[in-house]
């Protein structure tokens, strides 16, 4: 109900909010086809997993080397029409994605255009992420940013299941042309939206004379971050649960070892669809348990390591297609907690004037560990082939318990920094 009366009080969010339901909504109509694409186009010729982490990789690298112009262009210019600018400029880049599916030769062209319209995502998440505290007030900053993290997994799912029935009774253009469409009707919804001058947030005291003197610079967030050490783990998180990406896995799976539809299609719907449920899931659970401080926060994505380790070891003992997908929703259940509650602390303990910045490092951190841990996945299936799958798998849980270590000591050392100091007390008992 809190979601529902956040929506209903707060008109400027709901268009922020519904723009990315709609945008999101294509963007999984295009990710399963042009997946399933490169899957076709590749067929017998030994180098599937380089091709399918190619097109993983082509979402990643480019945005990962403009996010230090990104973060500027949102602190620096107008958030609301960095916005709408992206939404027209990703709406053709899609466009182009039509002239890819005549055949294997276009191939090429396919990273290409991928790698266009992420650059120009590269500008919008930071400039959504950033415009959110001047939407919201500090109490709905929660519930704001987990309606943002499930709607991106239900339509992870719902585009999912869509784009795979769209795909087989229309055709992989019809599904490209309603991606753009989105794109458009997104930059529609926000050209609505009235952003206040002055952000809704409460920040603290310390935090408005940070954002009136900032230099509005790259080396200047550095900075910033090197200040405070509570932001900087913040940045870690996304980047932590990356080391061992699902992505390629799952598409690997939907196309080689349960096969359902056409090249997989279908099956690679449901394995999308229920890694988009487990992240609706896994925020709306924890939340039963958060009072919205950066302390419980910090404690709860915690909790969503441990549950991404448990997703990855049920992950690789699944026997069929059914257990699999449970073993997803586990694993995405932590995931979504982790990448909700550490958009949260950002948004609670950074100054609007550098969040665009810190958001932009935060993508940054993840898309650079998530290319490195693409490209080794890549790898090994190739060189391992698919009768050493489960073992890869097996490799991922283990992995992932070094972010779950890493972010234990990190908690117990800012808990420990922030307690306020009592040595004194006995020194002032004596003087009075």
């Amino acid at each position: 109900m809190d979601y529902l009366r956040l929506i209903g009080s707060n008109r400027d969010f709901a268009k922020l909010w519904a723009a990315q339901i709609v945008s999101l909504l294509g963007d999984w109509f295009s990710t399963i086809v042009i997946a399933a694409l490169i899957v076709s186009y590749t067929e017998d010729t030994g180098y599937q997993g380089v091709a399918v982490s190619g097109f993983l990789i082509a979402r990643l690298i480019p945005p990962l080397l403009m996010r230090p112009l990104a973060g500027v262009l949102a602190d620096r210019f107008d958030r609301k029409r960095l916005l709408i600018a992206s939404d027209l400029l990703r709406a053709l880049a899609v466009l182009g994605l039509l002239f890819t599916t005549q055949g294997p030769e276009y191939l090429p062209l396919i990273y290409v255009f991928v790698v266009i319209q992420f650059l120009i995502s590269s500008i919008f998440e930071p400039a959504r992420n950033a415009i959110m505290p001047s939407l919201l007030y500090r109490h709905q900053l929660v519930a704001g940013n987990t309606l943002s993290s499930i709607s991106w997994s239900a339509m992870l799912a719902i585009g999912a299941i869509c784009g795979g029935l769209v795909a087989e009774a229309f055709g992989t253009q019809i599904a490209l042309l309603i991606d753009s469409l989105t794109f458009v009707l997104s930059a529609a919804l926000v050209i609505t939206i009235t952003v206040p001058e002055t952000p809704r947030s409460d920040l603290e005291a310390e935090a408005r004379e940070e954002r009136d003197t900032s230099e509005r610079t790259f080396l200047d967030g550095l900075r910033y971050l090197r200040r405070h050490p509570e932001t900087a783990a913040a940045l870690f998180v996304k980047g932590g649960q990356s080391i061992t990406p699902s992505d390629a896995l799952l598409i690997i799976y939907g196309t080689q070892v349960f096969v359902l539809g056409n090249d997989g299609v279908t099956s690679m719907a449901i394995l999308w669809a229920a890694f988009g449920f487990g992240a609706i899931l896994g925020p709306l659970i924890t939340n039963r348990f958060s009072d919205g401080s950066v302390r419980i926060l910090r404690r709860l994505i915690g909790a969503g390591f441990v549950m991404m380790t448990v997703g990855w070891l049920f992950w690789g003992w699944a026997p069929s297609l059914a257990l699999l997908s449970l073993a997803v929703v586990v694993r995405a259940m932590g995931g979504s907690v982790n990448w909700t509650y550490s958009s949260v602390i950002i948004q609670q303990i950074v100054p609007d004037a550098y969040l665009g910045r810190m958001f932009s490092l935060d993508f940054a951190v993840f898309e650079m560990v998530q290319s490195i841990g693409i490209v080794v996945i890549g790898l090994l299936i190739d060189a391992a082939g698919q009768d050493s799958i489960q073992t890869i798998v097996y490799g991922a849980a283990l992995a992932s318990i070094a972010p779950l270590l890493i972010w234990t000591r990190l908690v117990f050392w800012l808990e420990k920094r922030e307690r306020p100091s009592v040595s004194s007390a006995p020194e002032l008992a004596a003087g009075g």
